[in-house]
C-alpha cells in the first residue's frame, strides 16, 4: 500500500523520507487545507529529497472556482514544477454549483502533461461523487484524493468503498483523519493508497507571545479575503 504524506515544509518532507512514506504532497499552510508552495520549497525539496514528491497548486485558500488571473497563476505554477522535474500535480477546479469544471481541470491535466495527476479535496464538495468520478477519469486523472465527503476518511469509508468498486483507472486515496489507529482499515478494505501528514506540534518559543498572529475570521469556505481598493482610498485620503 501506497503511503502519501502531506508535508507543509522542508522539515517534513525530509521526516517523511526518514519514515519510510512512499510520496509527499508537498503544500503550505495545512491550516487551510494547504496552498501553493513557494519557489524557495520547491528548490529545496527537489534538491534534498530523493522519493516521489508531487506538488500542490493551490492559489488561494477558500473555494475552487478561480479567477482567471488565478487560474493562469495556476497554470505557470505547474509548468514551473514540470520544468523543476517533480513526480505529480495535485489540483482541480469546481464550478459554484460545486459541479467538476471539466474544461479548466482538463487543462490543468494537459498543463502537468507527462507528471501524474492528483484530483484534490475539492472532489469532497461535489454534488454526485459517483458521476464526478467518470469524468475525472475521462480528463486522463490518475488519483482522486477524498475523505468520502465527510470529516474524516473513517466516517466516510462508505462513499470510498463505492467509488473504489466504480473506479476503472484512477486511484481512489483515502485521505482525512487518517492515523496509527485506523490505517489498517483502508488496507483490508482494499486501498491501494492513503494519504496523511502525520504532525506533531513541536514547541519553538520559551513563552507565548503577547499578540497571536493568527486569524481564524479569516478560515472561510464560501469567502475570499481581498483587499478592499475603496477602503484602502479612504484611509490614504484621510492620512494623505
Amino acid at each position: 500500500m501506497l503511503v502519501e504524506v502531506c508535508a507543509n515544509s522542508l522539515q517534513s518532507a525530509l521526516n517523511a523520507e526518514r519514515g519510510n512514506a512512499d510520496r509527499i504532497e508537498l503544500c503550505s499552510e495545512l491550516a487551510v487545507g494547504g496552498v501553493t508552495p513557494s519557489y524557495g520549497l520547491l528548490k529545496a525539496v527537489r534538491e534534498q529529497v530523493s522519493i516521489p514528491v508531487h506538488v500542490l497548486i493551490r492559489p488561494r485558500s477558500g473555494d475552487f472556482t478561480y479567477s482567471d488571473v488565478e487560474f493562469d497563476i495556476m497554470l505557470e505554477d505547474i509548468r514551473l514544477c514540470v520544468d523543476l522535474g517533480f513526480d505529480g500535480i495535485v489540483s482541480g477546479a469546481l464550478h459554484k454549483d460545486f459541479q467538476v469544471d471539466r474544461e479548466r481541470t482538463g487543462r490543468l491535466v494537459e498543463a502537468a502533461g507527462k507528471l501524474r495527476f492528483t484530483f484534490h479535496r475539492a472532489f469532497d464538495w461535489v454534488v454526485d461523487p459517483i458521476e464526478a468520478l467518470k469524468e475525472l477519469e475521462g480528463l486522463g486523472v490518475d488519483t482522486i484524493l477524498s475523505s468520502g465527503q465527510r470529516q474524516s476518511a473513517l466516517e466516510g469509508m462508505p462513499l470510498l468503498r463505492a467509488l473504489h468498486e466504480n473506479a476503472v483507472n484512477c486511484t481512489i486515496m483515502p485521505g482525512g483523519g487518517i492515523r496509527v489507529e485506523n490505517a489498517e482499515n483502508f488496507k483490508n478494505a482494499g486501498f491501494a493508497a492513503v494519504h496523511l501528514s502525520g504532525t506533531s506540534f513541536l514547541p519553538t518559543l520559551g513563552r507565548a507571545p503577547k499578540v497571536s498572529m493568527n486569524s481564524p475570521a479569516f478560515l472561510r469556505d464560501g469567502e475570499i479575503a481581498v483587499s478592499d481598493d475603496a477602503a484602502i482610498a479612504q484611509i490614504v485620503k484621510v492620512v494623505k
